[in-house]
């Protein structure tokens, strides 16, 4: 069998990662034949010898490639729950607002909401007024990390939790401009979730 020409082999994976890019599927054979200038059959013959080297997958059809496995993700639907204080604790009703999806390769797998931000207690974590925050669904939190907490009055807040004294639970704004070292203290609460990442609108 005559040897496959090396050039032509990277133009017809070039060509098969950007069609997929831009269409969400694989080109046929003659597509991949078509944009390259050669026949069918030759660009069925390309394939085979490019399936066979592992630059693609090929069979009856181009199933993958590397750069195609790198475009495929999986996506969680979140809701979106309304607004959370970032300030004085308020009552706040869970209501959805709407479903977004958001991709598992830079969000993780895991049950989460969203909650738009309100205030400006957190600004010194990166949290300001309508940004959106993800929440993973837990109840559990280490000292450090960023809670939904809700108090025995059935309050919630946005806060750094900063563990507990004798008087009780700590939990912190982080803006040490307005609010410097000021804590809220509770007997109790219960962790709604915890913050992991904030979406801001530029």
């Amino acid at each position: 069998m005559r040897s496959k020409n090396p050039e032509l082999m990277q133009k017809i994976r070039e060509f098969v990662d950007q069609y997929y890019r831009e269409n969400r599927t694989a080109p046929s054979t003659q597509t991949v034949g078509d944009a390259v200038g050669v026949t069918k059959q030759t660009a069925y013959r390309y394939l085979l010898e490019m399936s066979e080297q592992g630059m693609l997958e090929y069979n009856g059809g181009i199933k993958s490639s590397p750069q195609m496995a790198k475009c495929r993700t999986g996506y969680i639907s979140v809701p979106v729950v309304g607004s959370i204080r970032c300030g004085d604790p308020e009552t706040e009703e869970e209501q959805v607002e709407e479903y977004v999806s958001l991709p598992e390769s830079i969000f993780g797998k895991g049950k989460f909401y969203l909650v738009r931000a309100k205030g400006d207690s957190m600004i010194d974590a990166g949290i300001d007024e309508g940004d959106l925050v993800l929440v993973e669904l837990c109840n559990e939190a280490n000292e450090g990390d960023i809670v939904v907490a809700l108090d025995p009055e059935g309050e919630n807040t946005l806060k750094r939790y900063a563990g507990k004294d004798r008087d009780g639970y700590l939990l912190a704004y982080m803006n040490e401009a307005c609010y410097p070292g000021k804590v809220i203290k509770v007997k109790s609460f219960v962790v709604q979730g915890v913050a992991r990442h904030v979406i801001k609108t530029l």
